[in-house]
């Protein structure tokens, strides 16, 4: 078996360790100390974020997205081509260093996306650009950790509490979409959306084509 090759190394802002891409042949690997945080092999249920927020923007011709954290482009690419050719998406990644990969060494990964012209990066916390946004998105979609029992930064904490949900009902316009991306269960969470303001739903997605773990996705519909 090919090892695994330790392509590059970077920090947090806030984090508690630091974030490691890991190469083996064409497949690349993101990981938080021994933890896979992401994997190019396996997409299905960040696309499906995107797939299921998007699906209730149809009536919308220039919808206006957010997307918090960038990955390994899976929530992008699916809103990109659930979106039509008016439609606006911005991401926002807090570690700079993974937009300097998806333009770097996951290149054959993203395939273009990030520059197709409805796309803007921005690096950055993605809970200010929420907090400073009012009825300014049709859709938010959050896959900036492993869901609302974070990992990588004490500072996404504040998008999963009363106060960050409070904020992103204010962001979002009217029938505007809060989709978050966890890797199990939270009823406390789900319980905070629903005192939000937001009508929710609870979907479940494979990991990758039909196949591997169960994720999960709230939607919150304001």
């Amino acid at each position: 078996m090919i090892p695994w090759e330790h392509v590059d190394t970077a920090t947090i802002p806030g984090g508690r360790e630091p974030l490691k891409l890991m190469r083996r042949g064409g497949e690349f690997s993101i990981r938080l100390g021994a933890v896979e945080l992401m994997g190019s092999r396996a997409g299905g249920s960040e696309a499906a974020l995107a797939r299921e927020a998007c699906q209730r923007l149809g009536h919308v011709a220039r919808a206006k997205v957010l997307i918090g954290g960038l990955g390994m482009g899976f929530t992008l690419r699916a809103a990109l081509e659930a979106l039509g050719p008016e439609a606006e998406v911005v991401v926002a990644e807090l570690v700079p260093a993974v937009v300097a990969w998806a333009r770097g060494p996951l290149s054959e990964v993203f395939a273009g996306l990030m520059d197709d012209p409805r796309v803007a990066i921005i690096e950055g916390d993605v809970g200010a650009i929420i907090r400073a946004g009012t009825a300014a998105y049709d859709a938010i979609l959050l896959d900036v950790d492993n869901g609302p029992a974070g990992q990588t930064s004490g500072a996404n904490d504040g998008l999963y509490s009363a106060r960050g949900l409070a904020a992103a009902h204010r962001a979002l316009r009217p029938g505007g979409v809060l989709a978050v991306w966890s890797e199990a269960p939270d009823a406390a969470f789900a319980g905070r959306m629903k005192r939000a303001g937001f009508a929710l739903e609870e979907k479940r997605a494979r990991a990758n084509a039909g196949r591997g773990a169960r994720h999960i996705i709230w939607l919150g519909i304001r």
